[in-house]
């Protein structure tokens, strides 16, 4: 099996496609640079730099992908998993035959260093996609003073 697992950020937005594959598919084309940081010796804690990274083309396939799209932006770092493949395409430029890998991921996660805010909005009209309705924001629970423990 060619299974692939990394983080990297997304090098555009990705637009949502509709295919003629097995009755019209949606599919979501994504270009993904995995770096390879590497920590700075005699660098301060945190400090690291791309010791040569690459970049690679994604998709996401079927429902995934239009739950996905609209969530996802260019430099948002994700961890993605997936089987790679090998396609072969022709040049725009000169019409010769190319190829190259290809990752169809099977999960996708946003790196949570990155997201500034996410919103939850309940479904209404009994999960057939109905209208959603926006719920206000939940307060946080209040954390409870901490109490000093008896030494022994």
């Amino acid at each position: 099996m060619n299974e692939f697992r990394g983080r990297g950020n997304l090098g555009a937005t990705p637009e949502l496609r509709q295919v003629d594959v097995g009755g019209g598919r949606s599919v979501l084309p994504l270009r993904i640079y995995f770096d390879r940081l590497v920590a700075v010796r005699d660098g301060g804690p945190g400090e690291f730099e791309d010791r040569g990274g690459f970049w690679l083309n994604a998709s996401v396939w079927g429902r995934r992908a239009e739950a996905l799209q609209p969530l996802l932006s260019k430099g948002m770092r994700v961890y993605v998993e997936g089987t790679l493949v090998q396609r072969t395409w022709q040049s725009r430029e000169t019409g010769e035959d190319r190829d190259g890998m290809e990752l169809e991921v099977d999960y996708l996660a946003l790196d949570p260093g990155r997201i500034e805010r996410i919103e939850v909005r309940a479904r209404t009209g009994g999960g057939d996609g109905g209208e959603e309705v926006q719920e206000e924001p939940k307060e946080q629970p209040k954390e409870q003073p901490k109490r000093a423990r008896k030494s022994k």
